[in-house]
């Protein structure tokens, strides 16, 4: 019963600094990919119409 005294408040802790990295990397603009976003524009690959057949 004692370990749960100090796993809950760690588990916690982690969780804790694991949602504070994730909310950085998405305010530093982390998954931005401008370049990977233009490579698809030109691709025939991701075209909008539908296939002929």
């Amino acid at each position: 019963m004692e370990a749960l005294l100090y796993s809950i408040p760690i588990s916690l802790l982690l969780g804790g600094v694991g949602l504070a990295a994730f909310w950085w990397t998405i305010r530093t603009r982390q998954y931005d990919d401008p370049k990977g976003d233009a490579e698809r524009i030109l691709s025939p690959e991701y075209d909008d119409h539908p296939k002929q057949e």
